[in-house]
């Protein structure tokens, strides 16, 4: 697999996983061997699927895996707007609804911290 082909194919899967909320990055776990051959998809910014960690490895596996896999992603969000169970606009609200609890969450936590270094 090499040439002008590879390289648009490479291009558009990188526009889709941006779409998507993702970042092509090296993978963090496995042998030499295997992480040479392999990508991963980690959650592309703070804003970008809030439900996992920043450095969570959500696909793992090679560049012709990934076409399949993101196909897969594509699928399910297209079964699931014909189900009228999600679309864009609703999983824009719950994302931010997460965002907004990890806040809430993240504030509490540093309010007690302050309050535990004031009291010693």
């Amino acid at each position: 697999m090499s040439g002008w082909e590879t390289i648009q194919r490479i291009k558009r899967m990188e526009e889709q996983v941006d779409q998507l909320g993702f970042k092509i990055s090296k993978p963090n776990h496995g042998d030499w061997e295997q992480t040479e051959r392999s990508l991963s998809l980690k959650p592309k910014d703070a804003d970008s699927l809030p439900i996992y960690s920043r450095d969570a490895e959500l696909y793992v596996g090679s560049l012709e895996q990934l076409e399949t896999w993101l196909h897969g992603v594509e699928w399910a969000r297209s079964y699931d707007m014909m189900l009228k169970l999600g679309d864009d606009t609703k999983r824009a609200v719950a994302e931010q609804k997460e965002r907004n609890r990890q806040l809430m969450r993240t504030l509490k936590e540093g309010k007690r911290i302050e309050g535990e270094v004031k009291c010693k």
